[in-house]
């Protein structure tokens, strides 16, 4: 197993050198070791960057690459640069990591900490606007939600003319599979369309099983990033949810037609989002984009081609499910996450 998680880690460095780097980098010998409370460490001489093996086998690969590139912008601070910092997380250092997308802290995962008062106070409104869309009145359950997801507009478009902007990261989302079905694919797309991030699947390793994988990426300030991780698990829940509810209603055996009545929730709920958004434009209330994401995005992927996903299933599980989706009302009702734990937006 161990030897197998090398060669991934060798193939990461191979394609992190020649993405980001073109090719200048030596590759120089990487090696699992136990390094205590450090995640890794870029060693001069001899040249080698060592990864603690509880980082690597405890942690998601998406963590184990974020801290690779970290050791890799010190390797190239040092022998392309000369080192003019003379410390470790310098001016130069903190440069090459801004213009490659990397994380300068090497944690891997955004913590919240840069989050402003405004975003915090923004996170509370919608959490509370959330806690009302569980009531069983249909229609100010619909009005919580739609005023949620207003606020979560006018934050962001305020957000964008500020001089000083809050600085973007990126996250994974779920766990890592095999297959990417259809229905997470939608709701990626429906993430970058609606919840102001970008979205991209990346190929991971899952050293735990010793095979390759995919996992959803995630891009956009911290406080975004905690509303699509939550709208991300909340949607996977309430579909198979939805799935279940409409297999004992029409007495369906097996889980044949679940994948096609799942993608039919998402693209159902995406056709609610897009209807929203059009009464939202009435008011002038017009999202087009963030131009700084979409440059952390380049930087981050620039050899990768940002695209929307589209289908044309007309099957009758697709179509059920599609109705089913229409009548979701985004609320705080998942007290557990596919990742594992409540999104931090919404924990009580």
């Amino acid at each position: 197993m161990e030897r197998a998680t090398l060669k991934a880690l060798q193939r990461a460095y191979y394609s992190v050198n020649h993405t980001y780097f073109h090719g200048a980098l030596r590759q120089p010998p990487l090696s699992l070791v136990d390094l205590g409370a450090e995640l890794a460490r870029y060693v001069t001489a001899p040249r080698g960057i060592e990864l603690s093996r509880r980082l690597v086998f405890e942690h998601p690969w998406g963590v184990t690459l974020e801290v690779l590139k970290h050791e890799m912008a010190h390797q190239y601070v040092h022998e392309h640069l000369g080192d003019p910092d003379g410390a470790p997380h310098g001016p130069a250092f903190r440069e090459v990591c801004r213009l490659h997308g990397f994380d300068a802290r090497a944690a891997g995962v955004p913590t919240g900490t840069e989050q402003t008062p405004e975003a915090e106070r923004t996170l509370e409104r919608i959490a509370k606007l959330l806690a009302l869309a569980e009531s069983p009145n249909e229609h100010e359950a619909q009005a919580a939600m739609n005023q949620a997801r207003r606020l979560m507009l006018k934050y962001n478009l305020t957000e964008i003319a500020q001089e000083t902007r809050a600085t973007h990261h990126a996250r994974h989302l779920g766990k890592p599979t095999g297959r990417v079905s259809e229905a997470e694919r939608v709701l990626s797309a429906l993430l970058s369309a609606h919840f102001f991030v970008d979205a991209i699947w990346v190929s991971v390793w899952r050293p735990q099983e010793g095979k390759p994988g995919s996992v959803l990426e995630v891009m956009g300030t911290v406080a975004n990033l905690e509303i699509a991780a939550y709208v991300y698990d909340f949607l996977l829940h309430t579909g198979e949810q939805l799935w279940k509810a409409h297999r004992r209603a029409h007495q369906i055996r097996g889980d044949r037609d679940r994948r096609a009545f799942v993608a039919g929730v998402m693209y159902g709920f995406q056709a609610k989002l897009e209807a929203e958004q059009r009464r939202a434009a009435t008011e002038g209330l017009v999202w087009v984009g963030d131009p700084a994401l979409q440059g952390f995005a380049k930087r981050r992927h620039p050899r990768v081609r940002f695209t929307r996903h589209v289908t044309t299933q007309h099957r009758e599980a697709h179509q059920a499910g599609h109705r089913a989706g229409q009548r979701i009302v985004l609320h705080q009702g998942v007290t557990q996450g596919s990742s594992g734990a409540r999104p931090k937006l919404l924990k009580s």
